[in-house]
């Protein structure tokens, strides 16, 4: 699909005027540096904003840069991370932050190329930290991005694909300031979930979340709240704080020990 120069004038217009309206305080948008932002890209990846923002400024007071995060205790790392979920999370962004420190002298790369080799960052986040750290023109796609094309420009289809989209997005973005424009986009298209259910439902790569409630990622967020307190426990005085099923805790302690989360000394299990 080729737009029509008036057409992209228009749309971009619907959404900037929307942003200046409407546009979200959020606390990644002020004061913007490349590791606050990256930051808040990790937590956002499968965190509700509102979390985010509870935990955030806490997050940044205790490792306010790649240094501190690089030299990070396992334990207090997990502790402000609890309650976000997929705390896998935050372990890749310690490793992202070491290798940042031994490899690119302290400084993140800019080029998305190079980003998304580091731990943690897939393509979306590559993109979004190059726009929104660096303010780049790149090209990349996510949900509220999705939500956005598909409800202005895909209103009669369904099962519509990424492919689709992309050049749309290629078509549209403004030669500067990508960093407005995708803050835009994304407060548009949070405002069309709201609004208008949700267009996404009609993507051909929509799945619903799996529920949280008796999932494994509970059982293992509820393992690791139960150790992040520092004081090391037996399996037995786990299943009693967790409230969990013996077998599941088990399985999931031995999966954690594997993945590096926590370790065991004779019978006690600690961060």
């Amino acid at each position: 699909m080729s737009l029509a120069p008036t057409k992209i004038r228009a749309f971009r217009r619907k959404v900037l005027d929307h942003y200046s309206r409407y546009g979200r305080d959020l606390p990644w948008r002020k004061r913007v540096t490349p590791y606050r932002v990256l930051v808040s890209e990790i937590m956002l990846q499968q965190t509700q904003v509102d979390r985010v923002i509870e935990k955030y400024k806490g997050f940044l007071a205790v490792f306010p840069d790649f240094n501190a995060l690089a030299k990070a205790p396992t334990a207090k790392l997990l502790r402000l991370w609890s309650g976000m979920g997929y705390n896998r999370r935050a372990l890749s962004l310690k490793k992202l932050a070491q290798v940042v420190v031994e490899e690119h002298k302290g400084r993140l790369p800019s080029d998305p190329e190079v980003l998304v080799k580091l731990p943690g960052i897939g393509p979306y986040t590559s993109g979004a930290i190059a726009a929104f750290a660096f303010n780049k023109p790149v090209i990349f796609m996510d949900t509220n991005i999705r939500r956005v094309y598909i409800h202005e420009f895909f209103q009669d289809r369904k099962n519509i694909h990424d492919d689709e989209l992309l050049p749309l997005v290629r078509q549209t973005l403004p030669a500067k300031d990508a960093r407005t424009w995708y803050n835009a986009l994304m407060d548009y298209g949070t405002m069309l979930k709201k609004e208008h259910g949700n267009p996404n439902t009609r993507s051909a790569h929509y799945t619903r979340q799996s529920p949280f409630e008796n999932s494994n990622r509970q059982v293992r967020g509820a393992i690791l709240k139960a150790l992040v307190a520092g004081k090391p426990l037996s399996a037995a005085r786990i299943v009693q704080a967790t409230r969990m099923e013996a077998e599941r805790v088990t399985k999931n302690l031995a999966a954690l020990e594997k993945e590096g989360f926590i370790r065991k000394k004779g019978r006690t299990f600690f961060i």
